[in-house]
């Protein structure tokens, strides 16, 4: 993008609207500790010395990772905002030390086509705390329309559900997905469970009657009978995949063969909580699709994010209300909230030597723009949007109902007490959140994809200067 004349004036004469001071800054050299200078939204120096700015902010102590991505959330808007909303789920996403977020298609009305995408694109415009895109629902609705879909502005790529939906939403049958599969070239995205078999199965949960028997009736074979299939089709087709939630050792296993074309994500939870303690425990607000399972898994889960066959992390953030999640299992549905947790969650775990912060910012930094082509997010480095995350390794929290930004007001970790916390957020230069208090005016922008047409950007917002 062109340099306009303020902007040539301000490199020119080495002043920033931010200057980020002191800090460990995760660089693709390693860490090192250096300042950051921010121009109009994108980093335009790193060890700027000499240089001037509008706003300053002080990171001595702290480490500035690249603003984390989270590829996975469900923001229930339009049609079920009494479960989440935009607003509130992108304030817990900077709360939590989030800079983007890809939200997906399972609203009211379904996001199957263009128009379905600019209605949530609009809402985000004002409404946004972070940047954002949207997950085009593949169907057999939309299979023949998909391939310009998923190059519209704003829209994150094709989102399809193997089970565990309902409607148009639901792409069970070879057929369909073999349509969808044939029309369109960007990596799409999988949730992978068989539906048939889940339904064969479902008389199991009915008559136990028990959340802990989620991962009985979903069990490992639902998930690996429709990782192998999908897998096999896109074969056919040539096209990549990115299999969502993996939960099970069976599936790392079988992925573990097949990374040239596919890609993989795991979540908090599955790295975190484990059956059959999670459920005795907290009773259906550990219910998610697919199930928390035992320790074996986790062990399985962790294995790979070490030797590399996961490439991100998502939360899968899908609130429900408390009334909802109390109805009598399997009545409840199925999700938790994730978004402003995933950083917290995995920064203890960096703490417990599980695994590095330079690993944790390759999962939810690096790895999310590798695999769906991003643009300008991802690293810090010279030219890249200023995206931010500071945390303190050392800050020593707890995690609470009471911080939770979500419309449900609820969390798994509630009580969970953790080392290392986000202490700023960075969107674009813009200082959203530090110390726990935001700092500024909802002003998230659509994200930008390679080969995608330039999203239209919205008008200022109120004390925006971009």
């Amino acid at each position: 993008m062109p340099l306009d004349a303020q902007q040539r004036l301000r490199l020119r004469t080495r002043h920033a609207e931010l200057l980020v001071r002191g800090g460990t800054v995760l660089t693709p050299n390693g860490a090192e500790t250096t300042d950051i200078a921010c121009v109009d939204g994108r980093i335009a120096a790193l060890d700027a010395t000499g240089w001037s700015a509008d706003e300053t902010l002080d990171a001595r102590g702290l480490h500035v990772l690249p603003g984390v991505i989270d590829s996975q959330v469900h923001f229930r808007e339009p049609g079920l905002t009494h479960k989440e909303t935009i607003e509130a789920g992108t304030r817990g996403a900077v709360l939590g030390g989030v800079t983007a977020v890809f939200e997906m298609p399972n609203t009211h009305p379904l996001t199957l086509h263009e128009a379905d995408l600019n209605a949530k694109l609009a809402i985000a415009q004002a409404q946004a705390w972070c940047d954002h895109a949207f997950y085009i629902g593949g169907s057999g609705v939309n299979a023949e329309q998909l391939a310009s879909l998923e190059m519209l502005p704003g829209c994150a790529g094709v989102k399809v559900f193997m089970g565990s939906s309902f409607g148009d939403l639901l792409a069970d049958e070879d057929a369909v997905l073999r349509r969808i599969l044939r029309h369109g070239h960007r990596r799409m995205a999988v949730h992978a469970e068989d539906e048939a078999r889940l339904r064969e199965r479902r008389s199991i949960a009915e008559t136990l009657g028990h959340v802990r028997n989620h991962p009985v009736w979903r069990d490992i074979e639902s998930a690996l009978r429709a990782t192998r299939r999908i897998v096999a089709l896109a074969r056919e087709s040539g096209r990549r995949l990115h299999l969502l939630h993996i939960s099970s050792a069976e599936e790392i296993e079988f992925l573990a063969q097949h990374k040239a074309r596919v890609t993989v994500e795991v979540l908090p939870h599955h790295l975190t909580l484990s059956a059959p303690e999670c459920y005795e425990r907290l009773g259906t607000l550990a219910q998610m699709n697919p199930p928390i399972r035992r320790a074996r898994h986790q062990e399985a889960l962790w294995q790979a994010v070490r030797n590399g066959v996961v490439d991100v992390l998502g939360s899968d953030h899908a609130s429900h209300t408390r009334e909802e999640k109390a109805l009598p299992y399997p009545r409840s549905p199925s999700g938790m909230t994730g978004v402003q947790t995933l950083l917290p969650v995995m920064l203890d775990h960096v703490h417990h030597g599980r695994l590095s912060l330079q690993r944790l910012a390759d999962l939810t930094s690096a790895g999310p723009a590798r695999v769906f082509g991003i643009e300008g997010k991802g690293r810090i480095a010279v030219g890249f949007d200023a995206d931010l995350t500071l945390v303190d390794l050392a800050a020593r929290r707890e995690i609470t109902n009471r911080w939770i930004a979500s419309v449900v007001g609820w969390t798994p970790y509630d009580g969970l007490r953790v080392t290392g916390w986000p202490m700023a957020t960075v969107v674009r230069g813009r200082v959203v959140m530090r110390d726990g208090e935001l700092s500024a005016a909802p002003a998230g922008r659509p994200v930008r994809f390679l080969g995608q047409a330039m999203p239209m950007q919205p008008s200022p917002h109120p004390g925006d200067s971009r």
